[in-house]
């Protein structure tokens, strides 16, 4: 891996094409590098993982209206769309099936300078996949530098600190794992990541406040961008540049500003692209800095036993805990028992407090209206804080993946004065934790999440399929999907009328 120095240059200034970052970007999609057999199987691991959260997504309003949208797009050749049969524009199979796998926030992440959900470049890189012909080997290398350069971009660029959304990083990456696919040119793939780039920078209002379904969505939208992206470049049209280092660049006027330096590492000229093993999914439908914390929950509702005992329980973690999903936040809306789903899954407060009452996390029943408004869950909710700990602060970002850590360190107050403390760095999923996952744990989140939802003979049909990906060709890539009855699919909300 090499570093490379990223800043703002002022429009007078010489700076070679060859020297920015969309184009250093691009030259790492353009090398025919091989991908290696343990990042193959991780791939695979992937595709089905983010089948699984699609799955048990495929009934709620959000997914069945991006469904309804992608349904009034036929096309041939097309895409297909999870839970119904035909082909459809790759754009808006790329739209629905993105909005699915984000819906219930429940698949890979990857967390460093910024954090992501590097499973949502897979939708947009399938859907062109499919519509154009390629074959899985094809499709298992736009995959790896799809992964490689959203996680380089997380790794050195920090959007956050900035209020930019995470999402910022996922047009370029998706463009650049589709331009890998096809085998463009590295002047394509170079103009379809600034396009990417521009179009899907936005503040992450999403993720704050009174969230809503758009959580789900822009992941989706920039998915959808980068294939549209891709489809002008290829038809010469260009992008602003330089899009990152411009005088009016993202660096300038949406980050760290004129004087910011980022470094960014990516891989050198036939380096393999091997950053999807260093991202995680989950085990439980929450946000990601949530799944230690839940764990810890289960480990200490054994020591209190009698939850009325409790006076109050401090959180010990990270920056980025505390001022996402903790207390630092400043949102009211994190204590509020009438909040949406997203909220909630945005609330660590609320998901200590449900881990601890039942020793279990659903991805539905956990954030049931009804659950949420129970008065002994409210009751305890209110105890719950968290505070920021320079050292879950430094672990957060170390460098070293052995250190990093993404927990945090309960303290628990009982009635009385006793108090009993506990700590967990990382999610017993996390491939450092105490149950690591690995195919068969991404099988039994699949089959478990597509209970009630996907026949077991058509669950049968993709593990068979997905589980030899590398060797589809291209007539066979359209199987990488799954179908619902009409009786599941009617569970869902009726669309309203839109405009397509």
């Amino acid at each position: 891996m090499k570093n490379h120095l990223v800043r703002t240059r002022r429009s007078a200034e010489h700076f070679p094409r060859a020297e920015h970052l969309a184009w250093k970007i691009a030259e790492v999609a353009a090398d025919p590098v091989g991908v290696a057999p343990e990042v193959e199987a991780m791939i695979v691991n992937r595709i089905i993982d983010n089948a699984a959260v699609a799955a048990a997504a495929l009934t709620r309003r959000p997914v069945a209206n991006a469904r309804a949208q992608a349904l009034t797009h036929p096309y041939t050749p097309g895409a297909t769309v999870f839970g119904v049969h035909g082909r459809y524009a790759p754009e808006w199979a790329a739209w629905a099936n993105g909005v699915a796998v984000r819906e219930l926030d429940f698949h890979d992440t990857f967390l460093a300078a910024e954090y992501a959900h590097p499973g949502d470049n897979i939708p947009a890189v399938l859907a062109v996949a499919q519509h154009t012909g390629r074959d899985g080997r094809d499709l298992i290398r736009g995959l790896a530098t799809g992964y490689e350069i959203q996680a380089d971009l997380v790794r050195g660029i920090c959007l956050h600190e900035h209020k930019i959304d995470h999402v910022a990083h996922l047009g370029p990456s998706a463009a650049a794992g589709i331009g890998t696919l096809l085998g463009l040119d590295t002047e394509i793939i170079y103009q379809a990541i600034g396009q990417a780039l521009h179009t899907t920078t936005a503040t992450r209002q999403s993720r704050k406040g009174e969230i809503s379904s758009w959580k789900a969505y822009a992941p989706a939208f920039a998915g959808k961008m980068a294939v549209e992206a891709v489809d002008r470049a290829m038809r010469g049209e260009g992008a602003p540049a330089p899009i990152w280092e411009g005088a009016d660049g993202v660096i300038a006027w949406l980050l760290g500003g004129p004087q910011a330096e980022y470094s960014v590492p990516l891989p050198g000229p036939g380096e393999a692209k091997r950053a999807i093993l260093d991202t995680y999914t989950k085990q439980h439908s929450a946000e990601y800095q949530s799944q230690a914390p839940i764990d810890l929950a289960f480990r200490l509702r054994e020591r209190i036993g009698d939850l009325d005992r409790i006076d109050s329980i401090v959180l010990h973690t990270s920056h980025h805990t505390h001022t996402v999903i903790g207390t630092g936040s400043g949102d009211p809306q994190k204590f509020d028992p009438g909040a949406s789903r997203e909220t909630l899954d945005h609330s660590i407060m609320y998901i200590f407090a449900v881990a601890l009452q039942d020793g279990s996390w659903h991805h539905e029943r956990s954030y049931a209206p009804e659950r949420a408004r129970r008065p002994d869950t409210v009751a305890l909710w209110n105890k719950i804080s968290t505070v920021e700990a320079a050292e879950w602060t430094r672990r957060y970002h170390a460098a070293d993946p052995s250190e990093r850590a993404f927990g945090a360190r309960a303290e628990v107050r009982l009635k009385g004065g006793a108090v009993l403390t506990d700590e967990l760095a990382v999610a017993d999923a996390h491939p450092l934790g105490a149950r690591p996952f690995a195919r068969e744990q991404y099988i039994a989140k699949f089959r478990t999440l597509a209970e009630g939802v996907v026949e077991p003979a058509e669950q049968d049909r993709f593990l068979a399929v997905v589980q030899r990906a590398g060797e589809l060709s291209a007539a066979e890539l359209p199987e990488l999907t799954f179908t619902a009855s009409a009786d599941v699919l009617a569970r869902a909300p009726r669309s309203a009328k839109g405009l397509f």
